[in-house]
C-alpha cells in the first residue's frame, strides 16, 4: 500500500513537469554561497552550522545527536541533516531563519544511514535507512509538503546504505551499499563482515527498481563503499573503508560508469598507506574535472584528474573530513580540529568546534 502511494505522488510530479524543475545555485543567482554542516561543540552537545564562502559562522543550532551528511533542496531554501548510523534523527534546517524548524523521527524498524537526496522538483526526499528486522538497506520516501511525512520506501539494492546521490538525468539515484549489517540493539557493532557483499546501486526512482548495480568481486567484498561524488563525465567517484587485516594494502577509491567495470585508482604506497583504509568523504569540483578525497583517520587530503585518474595534489591536514566544492574549481573543506580552509588558504579556526565528515554547498 504505501509502495502504491509513493508511486503514485511521484507520477503526478513528473506528469506535472514539476519534476524537470532545475536548482539555481545561490552564487549563480546573486547570492553568496554558503555551506551547511555537522558539528560538536566543546561542550559534547552536537549541532549544525553554517558558513559562508570566508569561513564565517552564520548561525549555528543545536541537534538532539550526532549529525552526519546534509542535502539541500533545489531552491536553497532547506537543509536536512541526518543523524549518524545508526540515527534516530534527521533535522530540517529552514537556512534563511539560521534554525532547525522540525526534526523527522526514524520510522518503526529502521534508522538513518546518514545521507539523502531531494527530487529535483523538491517535493520528495530520500534517505538511506537500515531496516535491520530485515537485514535490507532501503531509501525511506518522505513527502515534504506533508511535514516530511514518511509514504514509503524502496530497496537499495543491499544492504547497509550509505551516500546516494541523485544521478544528472534527475530521475535516477545512485546508492553506495557498504554491505555492513548493523542492529541498533548492539550500536555500531559490524555483524557480517565475513560475508559482506558492497555494491553501488543505480535506482529508478519512479519504478523503484534497481536498474543497475556494481559489485566489487568476492576478492574485494571487504571494501565497504561509503561515500560517492559524480563528475563532469557522469561517472561515479567512490571511496571505500576497508574491513580486512590491517596490514593488507588495498585500493580505496575508484569510479564507475553504468554498465561498465569499475577503475580502481592508483597510487604511489605511500599515499594509499596514508588514507589508513578509510576514505571519509569526496568531492567534485564546479566544473566537474577533478575529485578530492579525505581520510580524518589518515589526516589526509588528495585531489585527482577526473580524465586521466593521476594524483593532481596532495596535503596533509589533520583530521580533515569535509569536502565541497569552491565559487572557483577548487575545494572548500573543514576539519575536526576546527580549521575552515579553501584550497591552499586557511581561512578560520573554531578552538571549540569540531566539524564532523560532511558538507554541503547551498
Amino acid at each position: 500500500m504505501i509502495e502504491i502511494d509513493r508511486r503514485r505522488f511521484l507520477a503526478g510530479a513528473l506528469a506535472s513537469g514539476l519534476a524537470t524543475a532545475v536548482a539555481v545555485p545561490a552564487e549563480a543567482s546573486g547570492g553568496e554561497a554558503t555551506y551547511v554542516t555537522a558539528i560538536r561543540n566543546a561542550d559534547g552537545s552536537f549541532g549544525v552550522a553554517v558558513l559562508n564562502a570566508e569561513g564565517t559562522l552564520l548561525f549555528t543550532d543545536t541537534m538532539e545527536g550526532r549529525g552526519h551528511g546534509a542535502t539541500v533542496s533545489p531552491d536553497n531554501s532547506t537543509a536536512v541533516v541526518f543523524g549518524r548510523r545508526p540515527g534516530k534523527f534527521a533535522a530540517v534546517v529552514d537556512i534563511a531563519a539560521g534554525r532547525i524548524v522540525r526534526t523527522i523521527p526514524a520510522a518503526k524498524g529502521r534508522h538513518f544511514c546518514g545521507h539523502g537526496l531531494y527530487t529535483p522538483d523538491g517535493r520528495l526526499l530520500y534517505a538511506t535507512e537500515n531496516a535491520y528486522e530485515l537485514e535490507k538497506g532501503m531509501l525511506g520516501v518522505y513527502d515534504v509538503a506533508a511535514d516530511y511525512r514518511r509514504i514509503g520506501e524502496i530497496w537499495t539494492g543491499g544492504i547497509g546504505p550509505h551516500e546516494t546521490l541523485l544521478m544528472p538525468d534527475g530521475k535516477m539515484a545512485v546508492v553506495a551499499n557498504g554491505g555492513i549489517l548493523i542492529d541498533p540493539m548492539y550500536g555500531r557493532q559490524k555483524l557480517n563482515i565475513a560475508t559482506m557483499e558492497p555494491s553501488l546501486a543505480y535506482l529508478d526512482l519512479e519504478s523503484g527498481d534497481v536498474v543497475d548495480k556494481m559489485e566489487l568481486g568476492p576478492e574485494r567484498h571487504q571494501l565497504s563503499i561509503r561515500h560517492i561524488s559524480i563528475d563532469g563525465e557522469g561517472a561515479v567517484w567512490f571511496g571505500c573503508q576497508y574491513e580486512g587485516p590491517k596490514t593488507d594494502r588495498v585500493p580505496l577509491i575508484g569510479k564507475h560508469k553504468r554498465e561498465g567495470e569499475p577503475q580502481m585508482m592508483s597510487a604511489p604506497p605511500q599515499v594509499m598507506r596514508g588514507y589508513r583504509q578509510y576514505v571519509g568523504s569526496v568531492a567534485t569540483s564546479r566544473d566537474g574535472t577533478h575529485v578530492a578525497t579525505s581520510s580524518p583517520r589518515g589526516g589526509v587530503m588528495t585531489i585527482w584528474n577526473c580524465a586521466t585518474g593521476t594524483i593532481v595534489s596532495e596535503a596533509k591536514v589533520e583530521d580533515v573530513c569535509g569536502l565541497a566544492p569552491d565559487a572557483g574549481n577548487a575545494f572548500f573543506g573543514t576539519s575536526g580540529t576546527g580549521l575552515v580552509f579553501d584550497g591552499d588558504r586557511n581561512l578560520a579556526r573554531y578552538p571549540g568546534i569540531a566539524f564532523d565528515n560532511h558538507m554541503r554547498m547551498v
